[in-house]
């Protein structure tokens, strides 16, 4: 399969053909001026640190839709020793958005589950964009179950705009497969963590997104609707995103404070897609060390924790005169 050329970020050409402009200068270098230049590399990698250090939610929402990010499928092969994909729902459908299977995980067997997006457009095609069927919702239920009664630990990456909105998703209960999901995710024993990895839109997101801690890369985005749908609804004006990416505080560091999710995982300068194998061991070592805490904890403890963590999300006070 031939990967789509990813498109480059508007904020990013600057760097890279000051980046290109380095690179032809080495190779015309003599001993003398190679200090120069590497100087003038370590001056550029400065420059990208501070350029993603502060960019906007929009920014960072067109980051992680790019085509060379990481989908779940890197993930796994990156961090598992060995795994095994298992598929349908035991009703008759096998989503390609939502995979999942067993792995061997740190000298440990896990359950996994996640969107999965495409690489190119027929590959995206085939996975509807990471959108999730209530078949696909099924399947993630019908592993997870597995993992429950086998007591495997469970691992979710989030990475999609939302559930699939179609007439067809509606008549094959969407709503009721998503909400079945949250239900039962909070009444198993064994751990849950959760890692959105991408994009994590709306209640396609939540559908697999109940856990005893949720993880999020840097530069990964999660909401309630994407801004451009957000606009669109409260200004009737699609071309507000912008302002809509502000307000939802969508970004780790936003959701971090509100107490949505618990952890932010490092990625590399330029985003996971600039080096997918060392944002696989980054991630590798924070769910290793989320997960032996989990494992340290009573069945009940766990639960109630999970419970009581979800409780207080969104609460607040009125001061009244």
């Amino acid at each position: 399969m031939i990967n789509r050329k990813p498109v480059t970020l508007s904020f990013l050409k600057p760097v890279l053909e000051l980046e290109y402009q380095v690179e032809q200068l080495i190779k015309m270098a003599n001993s003398n001026e190679l200090e120069t230049a590497g100087y003038l590399k370590n001056k550029i990698l400065q420059i990208k640190k501070e350029i993603f250090q502060s960019l906007t939610p929009l920014q960072r929402l067109h980051l992680v839709r790019q085509a060379d990010r990481p989908t779940t499928l890197d993930y796994i092969n990156n961090m598992m020793d060995t795994w095994i994909e298992l598929n349908g729902d035991r009703g008759g459908t096998n989503d390609p958005a939502l995979i999942g299977g067993l792995g061997q995980f740190n000298n440990m067997t896990v359950a996994f589950i996640g969107h999965q997006r495409g690489k190119d457009t027929k590959d995206n095609v085939l996975r509807n964009f990471g959108m999730a069927s209530p078949g696909g919702y099924r399947k993630a239920l019908r592993l997870m179950e597995h993992a429950n009664r086998f007591n495997f630990p469970i691992l979710t990456f989030i990475d999609t705009p939302g559930a699939w909105a179609g007439i067809d998703a509606e008549k094959l209960g969407q709503g009721e497969a998503i909400a079945v999901n949250l239900r039962e995710m909070f009444s198993f024993d064994v751990p849950i963590i959760c890692t959105i990895i991408g994009e994590g839109g709306s209640g396609g997101a939540l559908g697999i997104g109940i856990g005893d801690k949720i993880l999020m890369l840097e530069y990964s985005v999660y909401t309630v609707a994407t801004p451009e749908a957000c606009a669109a609804i409260l200004w009737k004006d699609s071309k507000k995103s912008l302002e809509a990416a502000e307000a939802l505080k969508i970004t780790s560091h936003d959701l971090k404070t509100l107490g949505i999710i618990d952890q932010i995982v490092k990625e590399p300068i330029g985003g996971s897609q600039a080096d997918p194998l060392l944002a696989s061991n980054i991630l590798k070592t924070q769910l290793i060390s989320e997960l032996n805490k989990l494992l340290n904890l009573s069945n009940s403890d766990r639960k109630e924790s999970r419970y009581q963590k979800f409780r207080r999300m969104g609460t607040f006070y009125e001061k009244y005169l």
